[in-house]
């Protein structure tokens, strides 16, 4: 078994039991990962990078991969290949001899 859809299945599985897909509509799986991101930029606020606490930041990252997880199977979506797709995207608005060692955004290069 891929281990995307291994990870899918069991984060399907833990949600199935509990019967919370019925909560898990599209907008409300986009705000779950938004408030999950907020949660994550809590652990480095007011502190240098590295003084953040590595548990909570691996907890706050996997709530948002799980709310990801959820929003692309909701849409029957691919993960590998929407990761794929994005980097091409991105290869062509970004390409390497004019934003290598940059950090403007594609419309300055």
């Amino acid at each position: 078994m891929d281990e995307i859809k291994e990870i899918t299945d069991k984060i399907l599985e833990f949600r199935d039991e509990r019967d919370w897909s019925q909560f898990h509509n599209a907008k409300d799986l986009a705000l779950a990962i938004s408030i999950e991101a907020g949660e994550l930029n809590e652990c480095f606020l007011w502190k240098d990078a590295n003084q953040a606490n590595e548990e909570r930041v691996r907890e706050e990252l996997a709530d948002i991969m799980n709310y990801c997880f959820l929003l692309a199977d909701k849409y029957k979506f691919d993960v590998k290949q929407i990761i794929f797709d994005k980097i091409e995207k991105n290869n062509q608005k970004y390409p390497t001899n004019k934003s290598k060692g940059t950090s403007k955004k594609y419309n300055e290069l």
